[in-house]
């Protein structure tokens, strides 16, 4: 077995997409084998193309995906994996996530992911969908369920407001994803 840490990074349609290339690659520098799985959404921000050259491994970008062998990629993915990272992480994916809902080859893994992986979600928003209370009461239940959340970091949203939404700095993500749980 390979003592490199198996991290799959979910890139979910947020304007921060573009950022979790930078992120794929200081995770797979450390020495981390990084599987890149994007949304169907995430895809309107960034390509594929990136990501599968930085991590050198074909990206997921659909529930219907397959690699090789007779496993559904995301089942394999989902066994395999140390860490769960989600960034960035929207509103949608975090309430798809404490609703079981599994409807893409990203909350499939979630879904399936084995009982010692981790999941580490950094959220990036705009301001008001991060505070509403449907969202906060999302992220209070995958709390309870050991999930945890770097962020969102405050400053100038791309969106033209001041305030919370941020995505956290990938640098620091990827000292926490690459970190202990704690």
């Amino acid at each position: 077995m390979s003592s490199e840490k198996k991290i799959v990074l979910g890139v979910t349609g947020s304007i921060a997409a573009h950022k979790a290339a930078d992120l794929a690659s200081l995770l797979a520098k450390a020495g981390s084998e990084v599987r890149v799985v994007m949304t169907a959404d995430a895809q309107r921000f960034i390509t594929p193309l990136p990501f599968k050259t930085l991590t050198r491994h074909p990206v997921v970008t659909d529930l219907y995906d397959e690699e090789e062998g007779w496993k559904p990629a995301h089942i394999r993915l989902a066994d395999e994996a140390d860490l769960l990272l989600i960034a960035p992480a929207t509103a949608n994916v975090i309430a798809k996530m404490a609703h079981g809902i599994a409807d893409d080859a990203l909350t499939c893994i979630a879904l399936a992911l084995n009982a010692e992986a981790r999941i580490l979600m950094a959220p990036a928003m705009n301001g008001k969908m991060w505070l509403h209370s449907a969202t906060q009461a999302n992220v209070k239940i995958l709390k309870t369920r050991g999930v945890e959340f770097i962020g969102p970091d405050k400053g100038m949203l791309s969106c033209g407001y001041e305030g919370i939404g941020r995505l956290w700095p990938v640098e620091k993500i990827a000292e926490r994803a690459l970190g202990t749980r704690g």
